[in-house]
């Protein structure tokens, strides 16, 4: 007798599961369940609508480097389904990926819409049975079988696969906490810093391809390309430190301060030291007109503003006391962060099922059998870049084998 498996979301790690479950045991029905209209609406968003499929590492020691949470679970279970398997998997349906200079990965089409088409259509060949306003209000186990209710319907499934995406609050991770599963509660994860009151907000669009990012009274430490926003800071090197911060800077209650350095390499000492040449090599030109550095201009001309030094001013003529505000401007400029902003569309939560409930081998619940995870439901996030979306490709088909298996 033919079996039943239920995703319940669809997004990218419950298309995936569904999709590989479908095609690798063709007498599986299987049904996906989603609780909004649209389908796969955070691959259409993510990447500026092209769509950051993966990263560009192959060495999987190096690849886990980039997960906040969910490193050691993540290694065995890349060992399934990595990097090397996403490329292969959507060249094998047509799709070809390109590396860009930063190594994330997208779609050569440059269209996010690419991808969706090639997982609606393999949904399609392998005849996935989608609804959309399915929002699962319970799931209860009924003898060896389990029992999906979402609104009036009820559904009956021998396997169940939760890709429900991250939630915003514990409360929303209620009705997994009911079948015995423990939360790590969420918070967010992946945020812009917010500095309203700061006049650095006037230079927004200016950005600096390298600066390194501290918080202050902590160890943790970026660096990466820095953007000024209308709202304060954004970029790589700002979203990498509210992912690897996400429960300590919740925990301030999003009110903090950092040290940027914005020539990244180069620290206050070794600035100092290499002072006097730049001063002799530059000696008789304006500062203004002169920036040694590679800054964007209006960044420079900012920073002699703030540390009160007129544009004409020549470079031997500079005073001690201005050159020594500058220096520390330039390596340690300190700014006082007030609360946070949500990334784009690209909403990613930490937090979720407890790994140590979860078999990284088959996706399957330790605690009760059939019941499977996929995606950001579990307690895992990556850093921006592609990251989270492959754990939700790796996770989706480790589970999607399991259950065809």
């Amino acid at each position: 007798m033919a079996k039943t498996l239920i995703v319940i979301g669809g997004g990218a790690a419950g298309f995936f599961c569904a999709v590989n479950a479908a095609r690798m045991d063709s007498n599986l029905r299987v049904l996906l369940l989603e609780k909004q209209q649209k389908l796969l609406s955070k691959v259409k968003v993510s990447g500026g609508g092209r769509c950051n499929v993966t990263h560009a590492c192959f060495d999987i020691a190096e690849l886990i480097q980039f997960y906040p949470r969910g490193k050691q679970f993540l290694k065995k279970a890349f060992h399934w389904f990595n990097t090397n398997h996403t490329v292969s998997w959507f060249e094998e349906r047509g799709v070809t990926l390109k590396t860009e200079a930063d190594g994330r990965m997208f779609p050569s089409t440059d269209n996010s819409q690419t991808i969706v088409d090639c997982l609606l259509k393999e949904a399609t060949k392998y005849k996935v049975e989608v609804y959309t306003g399915c929002d699962v209000s319970s799931i209860a186990q009924k003898e060896e079988k389990w029992q999906v209710k979402a609104g009036a319907a009820i559904y009956n499934a021998d396997f169940i696969c939760i890709a429900a995406g991250g939630y915003a609050t514990a409360e929303k991770f209620a009705w997994l906490q009911q079948l015995g599963h423990t939360i790590e509660t969420p918070v967010p994860s992946l945020f812009t810093f917010n500095m309203l009151k700061n006049p650095i907000k006037e230079l927004m669009g200016v950005s600096v391809a390298n600066a390194q990012i501290k918080l202050i009274g902590s160890k943790l430490q970026t660096s990466g390309p820095l953007l000024i926003t209308h709202w304060g800071l954004s970029g790589p090197a700002v979203l990498k430190l509210s992912g690897w911060g996400a429960r300590e800077l919740a925990d301030k209650q999003y009110q903090f301060s950092i040290l940027v350095n914005w020539l990244q390499d180069t620290n206050e000492q070794q600035l100092r030291e290499n002072w006097q040449y730049l001063r002799n090599e530059h000696a008789t030109q304006k500062i203004g007109g002169k920036n040694p550095f590679g800054l964007p201009s209006r960044l420079w001309l900012y920073f002699l503003a703030l540390c009160g030094i007129k544009e004409d001013t020549r470079w031997a003529e500079l005073p001690s006391a201005a050159q020594n505000k500058l220096i520390a401007t330039l390596t340690a400029q300190q700014f006082d962060v007030s609360g946070k902003t949500t990334f784009k569309e690209e909403f990613v939560t930490c937090g979720g099922i407890k790994l140590n409930e979860i078999d990284p081998n088959t996706m399957q619940s330790k605690k009760i059998n059939n019941l499977f995870f996929a995606g950001e439901v579990m307690d895992i996030d990556g850093v921006t870049g592609g990251f989270n979306f492959q754990n939700a490709w790796t996770s989706g088909w480790i589970a999607a084998k399991a259950i065809a298996s």
